[in-house]
């Protein structure tokens, strides 16, 4: 049996002051303007549906981000093997069909910043496999030759594999960090050490215990007696003396400096911030690496250091005229007190936003970062922005094969606030232990989401209104009511049928116990919402019959025994304003 119900709402509908009143009391009441209830299950034609690495436009494409059935069945008939024979399926989808059911999927997803311990191709398919949903590439190092390549390889793992990685751009930004350290990966700075920070242009070799600095003025804003950070603190030196363009400064907590590493410097408890308040938020070198990422067709561009919501519309208007074609999202980097002050306007002229926690917490008191964490999940939620949580999640993990107890309280506390993913920085990029560290991210994930269903810890829906038309606040009302129907009834599945990504977003934004199957016709939709939390997206093509459309993917996924006879699904589209609730035949 399958019960519909359809809004039609016409393009032209004027919003009168009875809608405006009818609006603000919207998530009372739904209004309903024709209801069908169909007492006989439609019957489903054999589909043949073919999609392959070689079709330039394949009816469907399956992800590889954790889709997977209430229950593994027999092997399908020689009938339905001709009809799935043609669709490929990653490993990832089959093992986690495999290990934890139809419900049992991961919904926070996975970012990995890509560095020389997983450029190649094999490490990046390891860490496609281990459930890596987002490749991020640091502009801060490497050429944009190496860049470049990095970008074809997951291209390539896309193509060949079915995949739906996205790649996510990180500009440099404009703020005071070091230098390269003259070609070193590393150097370790030991108590009582006495460095000279300079601005001077030396040749290819350092002298020793020096470092280079990118600010011309740097010099001359410190003071004798100023606390100079590294990193957000993971060293510290103190300001003993000053010799024209040279800086020296004795190390009082020792650790390891890294190429191009932040620095910030304190004076009496207070950071030094007027001169960074002056510099540009997106640098000539940002404007550069930003074409190069709008001529490679990056999924998502995070912009470092974000002051106001001013930047965030600059640059998508950049990225409209350089590209009209283009619909590369842009990400804020909170990582500023700036940031924090007009926190809501940037987050809503954003397309989401990254909790950097290394750089905020050389900014602001560090008992203050985990409060600042939670408003910014909460303000991005609130405002159907997807979050990222980033930094220093698994630190240790760098060196270590097992992160510590506090590292994985910190990992398991990020998804107990429902973040759209989690982020590993050096631990992918530099780390020893790239793939153990998504693992330990995957299974965290796994287990307190599945934690939080099983307490039935259902949240109270209060989500302000973001509609800004009559018809976007009914998708809006109808994706909360569809998530509750959801929670309530206890469905297998949500299908979603969106052209944009935004029907599917405000489905994410409701965060519903089980799994939401995104389906759209644009690839580059499809890796979008990979960085949104529970979405997994297929790539399919469909009509503006929402019957047909049901009716195919149902087909396509019964085959692949994603999904079986009597499972229940509620179906929703933006193609057609409506929400079905059926048993699958």
């Amino acid at each position: 049996m399958s019960q519909s119900i359809h809004l039609l709402t016409p393009s032209n509908l004027a919003i009168s002051k009875h809608h405006s009143s009818f609006l603000s009391n919207f998530n009372r009441r739904l209004p309903v303007i024709t209801t069908t209830t169909k007492t006989t299950a439609p019957s489903f034609p054999k589909l043949s549906i073919r999609a392959s690495s070689s079709d330039p436009e394949p009816s469907v494409l399956v992800t590889d981000n954790g889709t997977s059935s209430s229950g593994l069945q027999s092997p399908p008939s020689q009938s339905d093997h001709a009809l799935s024979s043609s669709i490929e399926v990653d490993a990832v989808t089959e093992t986690e069909l495999r290990e934890n059911g139809f419900r049992s999927t991961r919904r926070t997803k996975l970012v990995c910043t890509i560095g020389p311990a997983t450029f190649g191709f094999d490490q990046l398919e390891s860490l496609a496999v281990g459930g890596m949903n987002v490749a991020r590439i640091n502009m801060c190092h490497g050429t944009r030759e190496w860049h470049r390549e990095v970008i074809q390889r997951v291209r390539r793992l896309n193509e060949d594999k079915g995949y739906a990685v996205a790649i996510m751009m990180d500009t440099e930004g404009s703020e005071i960090h070091m230098g390269d350290l003259g070609g070193a990966s590393s150097a370790k700075a030991e108590d009582g050490e006495v460095w000279t920070f300079s601005v001077r242009a030396f040749g290819s070799t350092l002298p020793e215990h020096t470092i280079n600095v990118n600010y011309e003025g740097f010099a001359e804003d410190v003071k004798v007696g100023d606390e100079l950070l590294v990193d957000g603190g993971m060293v510290r030196f103190e300001v003993i003396e000053k010799l024209g363009p040279d800086v020296k400064c004795k190390c009082t907590d020792p650790g390891l400096l890294l190429p191009r590493a932040n620095l910030t410097f304190w004076r009496d408890g207070s950071l030094v911030r007027e001169r960074n308040a002056m510099l540009p938020t997106i640098s000539s070198k940002d404007w550069l690496d930003i074409d190069f990422g709008i001529a490679e067709g990056v999924d998502f561009i995070a912009v470092s250091f974000v002051k106001s919501a001013e930047v965030i519309n600059h640059l998508k208007s950049y990225i409209a005229a350089r590209s009209r074609d283009s619909d590369i999202a842009v990400i804020a980097k909170i990582e500023s007190i700036d940031s924090l002050k007009n926190l809501e306007e940037i987050i809503r002229a954003s397309d989401g936003a990254m909790v950097a926690r290394g750089d905020l917490g050389a900014q602001i008191p560090l008992e203050q970062v985990p409060a600042a964490q939670q408003k910014i999940v909460q303000v991005c939620r609130q405002l159907n922005k997807p979050v990222i949580v980033a930094s220093q999640l698994l630190e240790s993990m760098i060196e270590y094969p097992t992160p510590t107890r506090a590292e994985v309280a910190d990992v398991s506390e990020a998804v107990r606030q429902r973040a759209d993913a989690l982020m590993l920085s050096g631990e992918s990029a530099m780390g020893q232990f790239p793939e153990k560290s998504l693992a330990v991210l995957r299974s965290v994930s796994l287990r307190i989401e599945r934690w939080w269903r099983e307490e039935k810890r259902h949240e109270a829906m209060e989500l302000p209104t973001i509609g800004s038309s009559f018809s976007d606040s009914i998708s809006e009302q109808i994706c909360i009511c569809a998530a509750k129907m959801a929670n309530n009834l206890e469905v297998d599945a949500l299908f979603v049928y969106t052209k944009t990504g935004h029907m599917a977003s405000l489905l994410s934004r409701c965060r519903p116990d089980c799994p939401i199957f995104a389906f759209t016709n644009t690839t580059s939709v499809r890796r979008r919402l990979n960085l949104q939390w529970g979405l997994i997206p297929f790539r399919v093509s469909f009509s503006d019959d929402m019957e047909s459309n049901l009716n195919k993917t149902l087909s396509l996924l019964k085959a692949r025994n994603l999904i079986k006879s009597g499972d229940l699904v509620i179906a929703v589209s933006d193609i057609l304003q409506c929400i079905q609730v059926m048993n699958v035949p």
